[in-house]
């Protein structure tokens, strides 16, 4: 599958992967900060943005979009370089699956799905996105007029964002349609999140969780050096579960940061 992207600025190459329900569109806050030092490829996901869905029919979600991503990743990266790459929950997620493979030169993830402590705790997050999904069916037609008052529009993106007033409503009424019809969500209570027995040690890794994130509690930030040992660890106070709009200078610091290490192992 073709994925739509958009590529901007120069430097090493930095693929911006985004969460569920997302688009590309989502690391828009960051480019201003990002393209003087980086190509910046930012993509629709399946099932996202201007990209269709993939058909899953008993295979595992999060395994077909890990290739898909994959082979994303090659098509865009220029020869003889290793492409860095950053994603946010579910893209957090398959930036940390390529960097276990050793596909990338380093991987950032903010606040990744995945490392949920039991079943139970990964049926919350998904029952919380339904949650989200019904009341905002129940809104239909006057959606968009609802999100134009503020006393609805902040309140229905408080679960995402920790600063809601920094959402445009445009955006606000793009992701609340997503939220209604995206299919994935219902992939969630099944999906593995299954990451290789052995991960590759060599490629640096930061995660960075806010900790004011609704989605993905802060405390699940405790297994992930359970798989990757190497990885650099950051607690971000008063910032949320997409947390591109919350402080966009203290996320685009950190993606730089993290793109500015690669593996010194041998290719």
């Amino acid at each position: 599958m073709d994925l739509p992207h958009d590529i901007a600025g120069s430097g090493p190459t930095l693929v911006l992967v985004h969460g569920v329900v997302h688009r590309r569109q989502a690391w828009n806050a960051l480019l201003d900060q990002l393209t003087p030092y980086r190509r910046v490829v930012t993509v629709d996901l399946p099932g996202h943005g201007e990209c269709p869905a993939l058909e899953y029919d008993g295979v595992d979600a999060m395994a077909a979009l890990l290739e898909e991503l994959s082979g994303f990743v090659r098509s865009v990266t220029p020869p003889g370089e290793r492409a860095h790459i950053a994603g946010n929950s579910l893209g957090g997620w398959l930036s940390l699956a390529l960097a276990a493979r050793g596909e990338v030169a380093s991987a950032t993830a903010l606040s990744p799905a995945g490392f949920f402590v039991n079943k139970a705790d990964q049926a919350r997050t998904i029952y919380t996105f339904r949650a989200l999904r019904r009341v905002t069916r129940a809104m239909g037609e006057n959606a968009p007029k609802a999100l134009s008052y503020r006393a609805v529009r902040y309140p229905s993106l408080a679960a995402f964002f920790a600063r809601p007033s920094h959402v445009p409503y445009e955006d606000a009424v793009i992701d609340a349609r997503s939220l209604t019809t995206n299919v994935l969500v219902d992939q969630g209570l099944t999906a593995s999140f299954a990451l290789p027995p052995v991960v590759d040690a060599t490629v640096p890794v930061t995660v960075a969780w806010g900790r004011r994130d609704l989605i993905l509690p802060v405390y699940q930030a405790r297994r992930v050096r359970k798989s990757f040992p190497q990885a650099r660890l950051l607690v971000l106070p008063g910032i949320g579960h997409v947390p591109m709009s919350d402080d966009p200078d203290l996320i685009g610091t950190i993606l730089l940061g993290g793109s500015s290490a690669t593996s010194s192992a041998p290719r």
